[in-house]
């Protein structure tokens, strides 16, 4: 089977219709998230060809293929991450700009901020007395770093 896209979301669907319908999952690392071309195998051991035809890309929950008895969706490995729950502006202000100099993707949940884990950033916090938490979490995202040059 070759999936060409992404025929929904399971949130968006009606949960009558999920609750009575096989799944079937693929898992995938966060960073094969962008991957618009690759092979992957569901949980139930079926080989998928995802060949995307539009420039996107997937979530955790995209829905692959459906019918009547069956969804096939995306479910990501969770990752090591350090979640920054900085108290004030001034904090938020201070972890953003050291983030951004290193050019280290981020990304939100409520008021807390989700890096890859990085044994440089977990002394920076220390160092700037910041609150974190290290876990292991599943993202909807992949963590994409934004070409950028100082040149």
């Amino acid at each position: 089977m070759i999936i060409e896209k992404i025929v929904g979301h399971i949130d968006e669907l009606d949960p009558e219709l999920v609750a009575r319908t096989h799944k079937e999952k693929v898992y995938l690392e966060s960073s094969d998230l962008v991957k618009r071309i690759q092979r992957v195998k569901t949980d139930h051991g079926n080989e998928i060809g995802i060949r995307l035809s539009e420039s996107r890309e997937l979530n955790a929950g995209d829905v692959l293929y459906m019918d009547e008895k069956n969804i096939i969706l995306i479910e990501v490995f969770p990752d090591d991450v350090i979640v920054i729950e900085p108290r004030n502006i001034n904090e938020m202000g201070t972890i953003a700009h050291q983030l951004g100099n290193r050019h280290l993707p981020a990304q939100f949940e409520e008021d807390k901020m989700l890096v890859q884990y990085d044994y440089l950033v977990e002394e920076l916090l220390e160092e700037l007395g910041l609150p974190y938490v290290r876990e292991k979490r599943k993202v909807k995202k992949a963590f994409r770093h934004i070409g950028h040059s100082h040149g």
